[in-house]
């Protein structure tokens, strides 16, 4: 049977991330309300516009569905999905608050300022393809947080237990070892 995954699908670059699952042998489930958590293993709140993203949060009532559904199950972040799991974020806006990190939105730039870069990782000894698009950057990481990847002395890929940040866009890489350290999460059971 496959492990079933879910993919918040109010808005951003959901199907990217459900194709990577499928790819990886995950059963990506498109999660738009609160009761479709319930089948679920671990989920990923893709990139997209996190302002935007709240509001359809709020009206489907899935803040607080996440935020329980966070207690007990892995959780991934990438880019909007990174400020959205932040505890602190600058300017200053709601997030779930449940990765100990502090994010600064739109940091690297505009869209035309985007950038596919590699760099060292802990997940590996090849460098990790990244691509930012108008990335948040991530500005301090609590005690618990370890830090996977970094871009200019900067984190860009952290994990703290069963939560993990990601500032640029694994699912538009060619790599992918992201979603693999995501599904193992998973697959332990967080």
């Amino acid at each position: 049977m496959m492990m079933r995954v879910g993919v918040l699908a109010v808005q951003g670059a959901y199907q990217a991330h459900a194709a990577r699952l499928r790819l990886l042998g995950a059963e990506p489930v498109l999660v738009r309300s609160a009761a479709e958590l319930s089948d679920i293993r671990g989920i990923i709140l893709p990139g997209g516009e996190s302002t935007t993203m709240l509001r359809f949060l709020a009206r489907d009532q899935l803040l607080q569905a996440l935020t329980d559904f966070a207690a007990e199950h892995p959780v991934f972040g990438t880019c909007a999905g990174l400020i959205l799991l932040a505890r602190d974020v600058e300017p200053q806006q709601q997030s779930l608050g449940l990765l100990d990190v502090s994010v600064m939105r739109n940091a690297y730039g505009r869209q035309l300022d985007s950038a596919i870069i590699s760099a060292p990782t802990a997940l590996g000894d090849d460098p990790l393809e990244m691509v930012f698009i108008r990335a948040p950057a991530i500005t301090r990481v609590g005690e618990g947080v370890t830090v996977l990847a970094e871009r200019d002395g900067q984190p860009v890929l952290v994990q703290q237990g069963h939560l993990f940040g990601c500032a640029f866009h694994p699912e538009l890489s060619r790599d992918n070892r992201v979603h693999q350290r995501f599904l193992e999460c998973v697959k332990e059971g967080g």
